[in-house]
Parts: C-alpha cells; structure tokens; sequence
C-alpha cells in the first residue's frame, strides 16, 4: 500500500457505506407535543429512547437528530462494546474505590441487557462474543499486563493466536467486550424503537430549551416541540446548556479499513479467534475483523483543535491516515500491499474523569448524559436508564452511585485548553518511546485530570 492508493480510498466510513443503510426519516414539520423528546440520533438517544417505551409501554417519545441517525460517533467507531463503564478497571479503582465492584457488576449485566435485546429484536448487527485481545508491544508495556496473574500470555502464546512481530506479550478477555457493527446496531435500535410507537425525525435541528409553565420547549427550524421531559444526548456537540460548554473537549479519532483479506492472507496472521485487538500505549491502535474479513485499524492519533472546532472538512486527515496504514503494515507486514478500502475520521466527546457523566437541569425537567471518552458503544444503554432514573425522580441503585451523582472538572478556556492538550499529548508520546511519565503527567495523575488518547 502507498500513499497514492490511499487516496483512492473512499472517505465514507466503512459501516455507513452500504446499500443497507435506511433512507432518513422525514424531518420535523410545524409545531408538536411529547411527553419525552430526546435530542440526538446517536447511541445515547437511541437506548434513551427504546428503553423509555420498553420502561413506560405507551410513553409519547419524539426523538429529533440534526442529521441522519448513526452519522456521527455512533457510525464511526471500531464496534468495540465493552462492558466497562468506568474506562477500564485502573481508572475506575483510582476515581470510585468504594464503588468499584459495584460498577463493574452493573457493567456486566447492561452489556448482558445489550446482547439480550441485540436477540430479541432481532438486530443483524454481527454481534461477536469472541472478546478482545490486550497486547503488548514494547518492553515496558509487558508488566502493565500482570505477568503473575493466571491469563497472562507471553509472546509466544500471544502469537499462536494472532501472530504479529510486534506482539512481545498479551492477555485475553472473553467476557468483558462484544464487537459489532455500530451502524447496523444503531439502524436496529431505531427500527426497534419506532415498533414500540417511538417517533423519530431527522435533518432537525434543536436550537434552544427553555422551561415555560412546567412544560420544556425547544425550537428548531421548522416548529417548535413542547414536552413534559428532555434528555440531551449530543455528546461531542455544542451543548444546549451553557453549564456544560467547559466539560467535555471534542477530539477527533481515525480509522482505516482494508479490501477483504484473501484467505491466504488471513492464514498468514492467524486470527482465528477473531477477537478484537487493542495494544497498550497511552496512544493505543485498536483493530478487528469484519464480516467479510476487512480489517478495520483505528486510534492512536487523537486529535484536538483550537476553539473545541468540529467541522465535517476535519474527518479526512491525510497525514494521520497514512500514519495509521504504516502502523497496520508494521503490525502485519505478512499483508504486504493489502489495498485500503476505506478511510475516515469522526468526533468523540472527552472527559477529564474519562467516562460519562450524567445530571438535571431546568428544575429537573431536563437530563443529560456525555463526555463518554470513547467507550459509548455500551455505556450508553447504562446511561439511558441513568437519564430516565433521574428524570423520574426514582432513586434506584444507579443514581446513588458516586460516580453519577458527581461531575468532572471541566477543561479551561482557550488558550488554556489548547495549551494544556498539546502539552499532555506531546508527553504522553514521549511515555510511549521511554515507559516513564514526566512531571507534568504525574501532576495530572495525582489531579485526577488528563486528556485520553
């Protein structure tokens, strides 16, 4: 593979590039009224929804995506669903230690939930149990592994399941992830949501909320929506609540994906397990096969720009896709000149606590839920019975939790922000190459800040 061929890939991410894909729902028209209008087609929104009908049977739930459902991260993402809803174990001891059992029990079963409802409606999303595979590959990366813990995996048993020369050590987890396809699952979830009366438009904008007599209105271009209750699920972009515009920062990941793999060269690698694949840098890769044998290769080089700017013209980025494509070769250079199919790039929304976020807002009316840091796929059904817990004013198991009832300490304004994420992303390179964590790194750790890759 050259750079001349990578411009000849399409810019259409993987998953949306399929005749498959519905035709967009019609847009809002004229003024209406809802008991529950949830703002935002992606993963958030779609749980939020289904599981408000599926909670209430006959609940009146509109749902409005600016627009075309799955476009954004929900569309673009690797399809890792992984169980945890804390951004993995070590951050989850490190910020809710009292808690942290509990948090990973209730991640295990809403990623139980997801396959169940992933079966019971049917949804051909390619749902794959085969779990995925954390990979070492420099020296100082094995003891982060636990080398004395049963599991571990050194270089040789991490190659005769997927053999790559990089790989010096492993270890694999069967139960604590899924893979899918994103988009597919999304298409399922709405299609599941409207059987159960949900109303869903597309191409409509929310402009504004405000609470008028105990009613939440918002305006969008064509009419204006009043509901008994809103749920805010825009992740990445502009807020519709000025409290929330420091908290989360939008950082662009990208992803490569080949032409499908001959058997040859599937042999070549291994990978007969099929497990999703992610190595263990600060600024990790993670990849997996699709259904017809492409890899799918994505990550590493997260990317911030000034004045938190989300533009469309950003999801293409040249220099990062072929960045990724040297790094797919090195992985496997048994590929050889394995043509890329398919090149793109999309928003995610981050936290400094790295997982979501949850709260209220117009005198309770209002919920919201963000700053999933790139692990939405699952945590997002959990956060849909978060919203619905708190707008209900139930006080259930997951809205006792610490880690719903408190929020993270937003980024600073520009320049500050800027500054500070070049500064962490600049040093989190350099931990890579040497295995330590300089000064500045060690100040956000004992902060419990940071700005994840």
């Amino acid at each position: 593979m050259t750079p001349t061929d990578l411009l000849h890939s399409s810019t259409t991410p993987l998953w949306l590039d399929t005749p498959d894909r519905p035709a967009p729902r019609p847009g809002l028209e004229g003024d209406t009224s809802t008991g529950l209008l949830v703002i935002g087609g992606g993963f958030t929104g779609l749980w939020t929804a289904l599981r408000a009908v599926e909670r209430t049977p006959g609940r009146r739930v509109l749902l409005l995506e600016a627009g075309r459902l799955a476009d954004q991260a929900t569309g673009r993402n690797g399809g890792f669903c992984e169980a945890s809803l804390t951004h993995g174990e070590a951050n989850g001891r490190e910020r809710w230690p009292d808690e942290y059992d509990t948090l990973q029990r209730l991640g295990a079963e809403n990623l139980a939930a997801l396959v169940e409802t992933v079966e019971r409606y049917g949804i051909d999303c390619d749902l794959s149990t085969a779990g995925v595979l954390q990979v070492a590959t420099r020296p100082h990366e094995v003891a982060d592994l636990e080398p004395d813990r049963p599991g571990f995996l050194d270089a040789a048993a991490v190659r005769s399941l997927v053999d790559s020369p990089t790989y010096l050590a492993g270890r694999e987890d069967r139960d604590g992830c899924v893979l899918v396809d994103p988009a597919r699952l999304a298409w399922g979830l709405a299609a599941a949501a409207e059987q159960l009366g949900v109303r869903i438009a597309e191409h409509t904008r929310a402009e504004d909320v405000e609470v008028r007599g105990g009613r939440v209105r918002v305006r969008t271009p064509s009419g204006t929506v009043d509901a008994e209750r809103v749920v805010l699920a825009t992740n990445a972009f502009r807020p519709l609540l000025r409290r929330l515009r420091l908290s989360t920062v939008p950082v662009y990941d990208y992803v490569v994906a080949t032409e499908p793999l001959t058997a040859d060269r599937l042999a070549a690698i291994g990978w007969l397990g099929r497990q999703g694949i992610a190595d263990s840098g600060n600024r990790f890769h993670y990849y997996r096969l699709t259904r017809d044998d492409r890899i799918v290769f994505g990550g590493y080089d997260a990317v911030y720009h000034f004045g938190r700017r989300i533009d469309p013209r950003l999801d293409d980025r040249p220099a990062t896709h072929r960045l990724l494509a040297e790094h797919l070769r090195e992985t496997f250079p048994q590929l050889g000149d394995v043509g890329i199919s398919h090149r793109w790039g999309g928003v995610i929304d981050t936290c400094t606590r790295f997982s979501a976020f949850f709260g209220t807002a117009r005198r309770g009316r209002v919920a919201y839920a963000l700053g999933y840091t790139g692990l939405g796929v699952g945590a997002s059904r959990f956060a849909a019975d978060v919203v619905l817990d708190l707008l209900d004013g139930a006080r259930t198991e997951r809205t006792r939790l610490r880690m719903v009832r408190t929020k993270p300490v937003p980024f600073p304004p520009e320049p500050l922000a800027w500054f500070g994420i070049s500064l962490t992303r600049w040093a989190l390179a350099r931990a890579d190459r040497t295995g330590r964590r300089n000064p500045w790194l060690r100040t956000l750790d004992r902060l419990g800040l940071g700005f994840d890759s």
